[in-house]
């Protein structure tokens, strides 16, 4: 299976990637005729979404496979276990990778607000089976408005996230983008410090003063984050774990758990 780089520069995108440009919208600028509206598309290429925002609220989801949603330097992973609520007006870009059916939803503005900012969303069984009972039922019917009523009740904010906060300060940069392309790469906190010439307290700093995590925190969280793309699109978890570093499973499973929160198993598509 080949390596899944949801980070992947647009320099290396390869040829079959198909890139979309939207609008932007202020939050409220287009009316919803309904309180949610629900779509889904199978996606025939990988898939770029520009920087574009939209006049509702949006929640987007997958019943497998990945994808990723970036707003400023700040990269969510969605997987089949968690959504992502995006409020409207909002400016968020997007990735998918082939062959994933990307579902979505818009929330007009005079739903409760499950959320103000950018938040990851626990896809429930039951939340998953609401939002399928949505697309299949007709709007303006009483089903419909106990289905959209029902959503709103259930869904709530995840106890976890995959989310990563790239760094912009060019003492640290180079760090994180040679870790995001080649997440194998094990180099130590003391292994940069010599490379770069500086100290690790330094390195350190940095790090917890651009993105609120020290080096080893966010290193690990990106190494987990490509580490689900993998197993989210199929691969096996020994495979994951070695495509990000890791000699041995156990000790993946370990800093896996206490990134996510879970297992890697519960990112398998059989497991959702």
């Amino acid at each position: 299976m080949p390596t899944i780089r949801p980070f992947r520069s647009k320099t290396a995108r390869v040829a079959t990637a198909s890139e979309r440009t939207l609008p932007s919208y202020t939050a409220g600028q287009v009316e919803m005729p309904l309180r949610i509206i629900g779509s889904q598309e199978a996606m025939e290429h990988e898939t770029y979404w520009s920087e574009h925002s939209h006049p509702t609220h949006e929640l987007l989801w997958r019943e497998a496979g990945v994808g990723t949603v970036t707003i400023d330097q700040r990269t969510w992973t969605i997987t089949p276990p968690l959504g992502m609520w995006i409020p409207a007006g909002v400016r968020h870009s997007g990735w998918t990778p082939a062959g994933v059916v990307v579902y979505a939803a818009q929330f007009s503005l005079d739903n409760p607000l499950v959320s103000d900012r950018p938040t990851a969303i626990a896809i429930t069984p039951l939340l998953r089976l609401l939002l399928d009972r949505l697309q299949h039922t007709d709007p303006g019917t009483s089903s419909y408005s106990l289905t959209e009523a029902m959503i709103l009740d259930v869904m709530t904010p995840a106890d976890n996230e995959l989310l990563l906060h790239m760094p912009s300060n060019p003492l640290i940069a180079p760090i994180a983008n040679a870790i995001i392309e080649g997440p194998a790469d094990a180099s130590s906190l003391q292994d940069w410090a010599r490379k770069l010439g500086i100290s690790g307290r330094t390195i350190t700093r940095a790090f917890e003063a651009e993105t609120g995590l020290g080096f080893g925190r966010w290193a690990t969280t990106a190494r987990v984050q490509h580490a689900v793309s993998m197993i989210s699109l199929g691969g096996e978890v020994d495979e994951a774990a070695a495509g990000v570093g890791y000699r041995s499973v156990s000790a993946f499973t370990t800093a896996f758990k206490r990134i996510t929160g879970t297992t890697p198993g519960q990112f398998r598509p059989s497991a959702n």
